[in-house]
């Protein structure tokens, strides 16, 4: 069983930036693919990055792509979001998440509590 812990978290204001980082109790950390999700009030848990087991790989969605960053830190168990930019509409919880998958939440099968990320206008 991985156990996933989110931080950084908090409230900003627009054009700031945040550091999420996610910390994986389970050593073999690196076989695992990595996704930030997000989850506003009333919506659906959306696609934020993913990112492949030795980080070679990246993909973002185009509401992110150019002002996030994921990496990782495979002897650290830890994945990163470095969020630029910030905007009113990335205001929800930031859950990261590890499995085989890609951009669907259900292809993932260990997720973290979630951080909250609130963004003013």
């Amino acid at each position: 069983q991985v156990q996933l812990v989110e931080s950084g978290g908090g409230l900003v204001e627009t054009g700031a930036s945040l550091r999420l980082s996610c910390a994986a109790s389970e050593r073999t950390f690196s076989r695992f693919i990595m996704g930030w999700f997000r989850q506003a009030p009333g919506k659906e848990r959306e696609f934020v990055a993913r990112i492949s087991r030795s980080g070679a790989i990246i993909y973002y969605a185009d509401s992110v792509r150019g002002r996030f960053t994921i990496s990782r830190d495979n002897a650290k168990n830890t994945v990163y979001l470095e969020m630029n930019k910030l905007k009113p509409e990335d205001t929800a919880v930031y859950y990261c998440a590890a499995g085989e998958g890609w951009c669907i939440p259900t292809e993932y099968d260990y997720w973290g509590q979630g951080t909250q990320v609130t963004v003013s206008s």
